[in-house]
């Protein structure tokens, strides 16, 4: 049923792209790549699943974060179908980071899950700098994700070509970029589906990956990764330069290794911080 609906509201993305000469084949293959996405409004009539900010709890016994305080997620009011990750059913996602272009790429944030029922205790999170995180409720709306970029690293080095399988990617991503306002506009937030930033062209994730794998070779992270991004997914997005003065074409990923979600190995969160100033 939920492959049904995606596929519905791609409709207006099918049409154009048809309408522009792009060969039938080439975009259903495309619309196949289609994932559902959980974004996260600060506006309009969508049930509040979440907020920016408010009381930092944590459970006792958890270590202090080390990265400011974003955003927490109510599992629980999230629909299990809003995403293809293997969220947890319930508790809170909490989500930190740190806006600082030149940090560490292994410590620019992290990801916490505070079970349903644990006794917690409210603390003061590192503070956030210059910057002026939002607060106040983040409302869900169920969305499509057909991803942003269109190219990926040659295996043997050489540099970069179209998507394997789609020659088509960069055509698909503009038309995608075209009608991506009128099928799923944008969000503060997004929980799943295909990450994106002001300037994309690789997949974030398959950066991030990158980055996380350098950084377990440099001895600032603790492994084992995989280097195969088909390993990992997107856990959120926040497009912070749509929330914090400053920040314009700033954005921050979280994402994770699916088996390390299914096990629930939060602390296993890889963050990467993208701007474009």
């Amino acid at each position: 049923m939920i492959e049904e609906l995606l596929q519905d509201r791609l409709s207006p993305f099918r049409d154009e792209a048809l309408s522009g000469g792009i060969p039938a084949g080439d975009v259903e293959r495309w619309s196949t790549l289609a994932r559902p996405c959980a974004t996260l409004t600060r506006s309009g009539d969508g049930p509040v699943v979440g907020r920016f900010g408010g009381p930092l709890l944590l459970p006792a016994d958890a270590p202090d974060p080390a990265h400011p305080f974003v955003a927490s997620i109510d599992l629980a009011a999230l629909p299990a179908d809003a995403t293809d990750l293997p969220l947890p059913p319930d508790g809170r996602l909490l989500l930190f980071a740190v806006l600082e272009h030149e940090s560490d790429p292994a410590a620019r944030g992290s990801a916490v899950h505070v079970p349903a029922g644990a006794a917690v205790v409210e603390r003061n999170g590192p503070a956030t700098g210059d910057a002026e995180y939002p607060e106040g409720p983040l409302r869900l709306r169920i969305d499509v994700s057909l991803p942003h970029h269109h190219a990926a690293d040659l295996p043997d080095g050489s540099g970069r070509g179209p998507l394997p399988g789609h020659p088509r990617a960069e055509e698909l991503v503009e038309v995608w970029d075209d009608t991506h306002d009128d099928i799923a506009p944008w969000g503060a937030m997004q929980i799943g589906g295909y990450a994106a930033e002001e300037a994309v062209y690789t997949d974030p994730v398959a950066d991030a990956v990158s980055d996380a794998v350098r950084s377990v070779a440099a001895g600032r992270w603790a492994g084992p990764v995989s280097d195969d991004p088909a390993d990992w997914v997107l856990l959120a997005d926040w497009d912070a330069g749509m929330d914090v003065e400053c920040w314009e074409g700033a954005t921050v990923h979280w994402v994770v290794q699916r088996e390390d979600l299914v096990a629930r190995r939060f602390d296993r969160v890889f963050t990467t911080f993208f701007w474009n100033p």
